[in-house]
């Protein structure tokens, strides 16, 4: 203790700084590491991995690392800035009570927030039954026939909607009809989309639909006005022109509306966030998305199926995977890779606490509100837009907007004098008394409890005879058993044990960091300050909320050495997408609008040549050498070969392979060479903060994965985000927002996803990592990230053949084993390795990507040499199993490996195999007291596509 006494202040404030904790060695592991990789030191080891043509000897432009403490109360003053206005804005999105039991227990519990996308099932029956859930409630609101297990929000849903009617379509026709009160951003979605599609979007009233030889048809029910409009009459009218019909709809007024399924409607989408998710500024927020049993397979998104296990169990997994862009690439349904799963868990989990009966009582509140408003106003004289009603009014009132702005109310300007107000589950009497008085004036002499007694007495409704719910929604038991805080409280918590996450041990994927997401970069997000600001409020009151956007755009364009930032694209594969019309938009103004072939290396992730496709590229593949390097000749040759129709190259930097390749720096010169732009997907960006700037070596546009380089957590399959950065020449081309475009982005461009910002409630977390990392510390994170895969690589080395290794044999952030010679010695395969890892209390690594029968490892700079010798522990120890296996001591179809997972089931029923309980269950290295147990055996994937059930089975089907 003396010895402290006796340090300098500066050390003691470095010894207590963040750094040290987001970072996962100490100094004497780092040290014993760079022996084990026989590194002289940090910057020996960078120096020997990355290109001396790409690397950086500036440091970064920006202060270094503040405490939490520190950071917390900055961010809190800019909070300050934020004026929290009552919001009856409405336009699909609204205030709502976030029940506690969820808030505490799900949003902002690691256990939830940290689990990886449910690739794994064994290890993922909590969250997938959580999915399973919110497609349930979305087929019973809707009526529709099949769900999937959310979308990244209403607009972009409306767009996979269309596509899906293009494709499911036989109609020769382009042209795609768009109700005039569709929400303004969903439309501005939708051009975006039909621009590239080649479609050509009809907006106009639904009078006008007979007029018009279309493959689809959106509506909006209710609509954008509020007003419940005919729609049965307008679906079989499309119909009888041949023509597919899209309702984009709210599942709050569904609960007392007819739902569009019941109407013939072909696919129905929203955006689930009333159900307890704050609006956060726009996002994330679960879209759903549902269509008739005929459009299962074409239909987008992930959707959660019931299969089996190896002993006949029930268990759910991802259903109908060959749809993904992971497999069909350019043929995918969309370019989807990220969904909503955090959010969508809870707005199911809202639906199971309060069930129908809970619902239906939120939801006539609402509606009485508004009834209650409307009748008042009635009386007094003011002329309301419609007739009809479920939560939004159209009023004629002059100066109404002004004035509610002077008493802290936000409403809908339509014009000087024209307002809209929607009504949501937070407001109360007093609420509506204070609009009373702001849309009449003092002295009307009208109250809220006469009035209401005058609804009741006469039925005063605005749910139009013919269109209010009669069906049945919620049935299952799921949704009638969990009402007490104590019944969802341990439901909610019997989910979570189920699952696998950063709770629990190391998730060594590759290509999707799965790094620290401290507990000081979520707090912001449930702040009200940004939890409860709509996207569309005036921007005088997000003045805090967009400086710490502009603070946090500045410091990625420092990062990445590009000249403008767009913040809208609310996941990786849509900042792809944006990244590719910016380039088109660029190509297009300056006379190049031919240009449409894109150069996609061999080794690409899937959603390369699906966004690729999707703004209507021809996908030309270049292929790979025998070290997962671009092949120079093979790239030089394919652009000289398309020269004058050459649009971009799509490459991942470092490689999908996991290495730094030599040649960057000539890869981007031959596609400008050629008059080609480059795209370089910045899935991998963790490997460069700090030691190079794509930007600067040749890149024109990358997109940066918020949720993995920069801290926001994967939640279990979603949220993600996706900005882009852009040269200063892609700048103009950046979307913007019809309704609230976002500062520094030019007007008039249409839009990529529905709010300005995207998932404007999750950038406080890298804000928050970046803050505290400061400059070193990022570039510190990098050079760890790349030690510690080195690490794994080198200890691994003894016992798998790694595949590619970059220069001088190293590899970047990840390294990928070669599981196909040992399948061919022993029958074990990369699978029964990734299954057999639960066992060890691990998650798998990436399987059979970006090569077929490999495993991809990545261990981020967050794990500490314990975690990391652990795993490499179990994998040598597995490497022994497969040793008995090829020597014959375990037969090859009953060992270990081809059974796991193993569960206490497995304890319990019997035991007859040729090896141990204990080497079934408790392996070396695991520690019993510490046992992660998976809840089902082996998921059979092909009896659940054949036999496709995405509803919630029978209760009795769970025990």
């Amino acid at each position: 203790m003396m010895t402290d006494l006796t340090v300098a202040l500066s050390e003691l404030e470095q010894r207590a700084d963040f750094i040290a904790r987001h970072i996962g060695p100490s100094a004497s592991d780092t040290q014993a590491m760079l022996a084990t990789v026989q590194a002289d030191s940090l910057e020996a080891l960078i120096k020997s991995t990355v290109p001396s043509a790409i690397l950086t000897a500036a440091p970064l432009g920006f202060e270094n690392s503040r405490t939490e403490a520190e950071t917390l109360a900055y961010l809190k003053q800019l909070a300050a800035q934020n004026k929290l206005n009552k919001s009856y804005i409405g336009m699909g999105y609204y205030d709502t009570l976030v029940p506690p039991v969820i808030l505490r227990n799900v949003m902002e519990n690691p256990g939830w927030y940290t689990a990886y996308t449910p690739y794994q099932p064994e290890i993922s029956q909590g969250r997938l039954e959580g999915l399973l859930n919110y497609q349930q409630m979305v087929m019973d609101l809707t009526g529709m026939d099949i769900a999937n297990a959310s979308l990244l929000d209403e607009a972009t849903a409306a767009a996979e909607a269309m596509a899906l009617c293009k494709r499911s379509n036989k109609l020769r026709s382009d042209k795609f009809f768009v109700s005039d009160e569709v929400l303004p951003q969903t439309i501005d979605v939708l051009k975006t989309r039909a621009e590239y599609f080649g479609f050509e979007l009809v907006i106009g009233k639904v009078q006008d639909l007979a007029q018009q030889n279309v493959f689809g048809v959106m509506l909006q029910y209710p609509a954008v006005s509020g007003e419940i409009g005919d729609i049965e009459a307008t679906i079989k009218q499309a119909h009888a022109q041949k023509a597919l019909v899209c309702v984009a709809t709210d599942l709050m007024a569904l609960v007392l509306l007819k739902s569009p399924g019941e109407m013939g409607a072909d696919v129905v989408v929203g955006n689930s966030q009333r159900f307890g998710v704050p609006m956060g500024f726009g996002g994330p927020h679960a879209a759903f998305f549902a269509t008739k049993e005929a459009y299962k397979r074409t239909m987008p998104g992930r959707v959660i199926g019931v299969s089996i296990d190896s002993h006949g169990k029930q268990a759910l997994r991802m259903a109908m995977q060959t749809r993904e862009q992971h497999i069909r690439r350019e043929k995918a349904t969309s370019n989807i890779c990220t969904a909503q799963a955090l959010l969508a868990n809870m707005a199911a989990f809202y639906a199971v606490y309060h069930g129908p009966a809970g619902l239906k009582t939120i939801a006539c509140r609402i509606h009485r509100l508004t009834s209650i408003l409307a009748l008042g106003l009635q009386q007094k004289g003011v002329k309301l837009l419609h007739d009809t009603w479920f939560d939004t009014l159209v009023v004629e009132s002059v100066g109404a907007y002004e004035r509610a702005l002077a008493a802290g109310i936000n409403l809908r300007k339509l014009s000087d004098t024209q307002v809209g107000i929607s009504l949501d589950e937070r407001k109360t009497r007093a609420d509506l008394a204070e609009l009373l008085d702001v849309l009449l004036g003092a002295g009307h002499g009208l109250t809220v409890d006469a009035l209401d007694q005058q609804v009741l007495a006469n039925n005063f409704t605005g749910l139009p005879a013919g269109y209010q719910r009669t069906s049945a929604f919620l049935t299952h038991p799921v949704f009638n058993a969990h009402h007490s805080e104590s019944e969802m409280l341990r439901y909610l918590k019997r989910l979570e044990n189920k699952d696998f996450s950063l709770t629990h041990g190391m998730i060594p994927l590759g290509s999707c960091t799965m790094k620290l997401n401290a507990t000081a970069e979520m707090m912001p997000v449930t702040w009200p300050e940004f939890a409860d600001l709509h996207p569309f409020a005036p921007n005088e009151q997000t003045v805090g909320y967009r400086t710490m956007i502009k603070e946090l755009e500045a410091w990625l364009i420092e990062i990445t050495g590009y000249d403008a930032i767009s913040m809208q694209p609310n996941s990786g594969a849509q900042g792809e997408y944006a990244g590719l019309v910016a380039i088109r938009r660029y190509q297009a103004s300056i006379g190049q609008g031919q240009r449409d072939v894109c150069l996609i290396p061999s080794s690409a992730h899937g959603t390369n040549p699906a966004s690729a496709a999707m703004v209507n590229l021809k996908v030309v593949v270049v292929e790979c050498d025998a070290n997962g390097n671009v092949d120079l000749a093979d790239l030089r040759a394919k652009a000289e070969q398309y020269a004058t129709n050459l649009s971009c190259l799509m490459v991942t930097y470092p490689s999908t392979h996991g290495v730094f390749e030599q040649d960057i720096v000539e890869i981007c010169s031959i596609v400008h060479q050629y008059g080609g732009q480059v795209y370089m997907d910045g899935a991998n960006m963790n490997a460069q903060v700090g030691l190079s700037k794509p930007g600067q070596f040749g890149s024109d546009v990358s997109h940066l994965n918020l949720h993995k380089t920069f801290a926001i957590p994967h939640g279990g399959g979603g949220p993600g985000m996706g900005p882009i950065g852009v040269k200063a020449h892609l700048a103009p081309f950046l979307s913007s927002n019809v309704v609230n475009p976002p500062d520094g982005i030019p007007h008039g461009n249409s839009a990529i996803s529905a709010a300005p910002y995207g998932s404007g409630s999750i950038l406080p977390i890298s804000w928050t990592y970046i803050k505290l990392m400061g400059a070193d510390g990022l570039k510190r994170a990098t050079e760890m990230a790349i030690l510690n895969a080195n690490y794994i690589m080198q200890r691994l080395s003894e016992h798998y053949p790694v595949l590619f290794r970059g220069a001088n044999g190293r590899v970047a952030h990840e390294c990928i084993i070669d599981i196909r010679p040992l399948k061919a010695a022993s029958g074990i395969d990369e699978s029964d390795i990734a299954k057999r890892l639960m066992d060890y209390g691990f998650h798998a690594p990436t399987m059979s990507f970006p090569v077929a029968g490999t495993l991809m490892i990545e261990p981020t700079e967050s794990e500490p040499k314990e975690e990391l010798d652990r795993f490499c522990n179990a994998m040598i120890a597995i490497r022994e199993e497969i040793r008995k296996v090829q020597e014959g001591i375990w037969p090859p179809e009953n060992n270990p490996l081809v059974n796991a997972p193993h569960t206490l089931d497995d304890l319990v029923k019997g035991w007859e195999r040729p090896y141990s309980q204990t080497e079934a269950v408790f392996p070396q290295g695991v520690i019993p007291t510490a046992k992660y147990w998976p809840t089902v055996n082996r998921i059979d994937n092909v009896y659940g596509d054949r036999n496709l059930v995405c509803s919630c089975p029978p209760m009795e089907s769970y025990r």
